[in-house]
């Protein structure tokens, strides 16, 4: 895996959302490498989108990460209950995030399994908890640089086929019709 050029996140959410599809996600948590291919992702746009974190400029304490810099780990808590991961994206300050929403298992699947129990391979990280239970991912990334962090995403040498599809987000309340998810639908190959 060849890591993204020092830029690639301090452009804007949905732009670096495209980008991620098809780029790998590898996490060394706990001495236990897994990974796999970004298949789902999400693009929160900072202080002018209603379903944002980042919405009106808000910040408190839960939310400091969001405003670091491109390319640091936001990893907050869903409904208390699930983490979920983002990446900080745009420029000083401006809020803006992708939301790692699901990916393709590939390395250490059986620890995966250890981490989320006995689900077939396709599920084991077809949504943002899952995603992070399978990786391992927990609040102690948050606010870390992703290079240099035990979670590291990048380019591969070859990107799968599949047809990319943009719909409207999930699971939110607001802007609801806003196009800004992400997803690849592997080939048939």
């Amino acid at each position: 895996m060849r890591a993204f050029a020092s830029g690639f996140f301090r452009r804007p959410a949905q732009v670096v959302a495209v980008d991620l599809l098809g780029a790998t996600i590898v996490s060394s948590i706990g001495g236990r490498p897994t990974g796999g291919i970004i298949v789902e992702i999400e693009a929160y746009l900072g202080r002018d989108d209603p379903a944002s974190h980042a919405f009106l400029g808000r910040r408190h304490a839960g939310n400091v990460s969001l405003y670091g810099p491109p390319g640091t780990w936001y990893v907050y808590r869903s409904y208390g209950v699930h983490w979920c991961a983002n990446l900080v994206c745009g420029g000083p300050a401006a809020g803006g995030a992708v939301l790692l929403r699901g990916i393709a298992p590939v390395d250490g699947i059986r620890v995966m399994r250890s981490r989320r129990g006995p689900v077939a391979p396709r599920h084991l990280a077809d949504g943002p908890g899952k995603l992070c239970q399978a990786l391992g991912i927990t609040r102690k990334l948050d606010g870390l640089a992703m290079r240099g962090s035990p979670v590291r995403v990048g380019e591969t040498a070859k990107r799968p086929a599949g047809e990319r599809l943009v719909t409207p987000r999930i699971g939110i309340t607001k802007a609801t019709d806003w196009p800004l998810r992400f997803v690849l639908r592997p080939s048939a190959q």
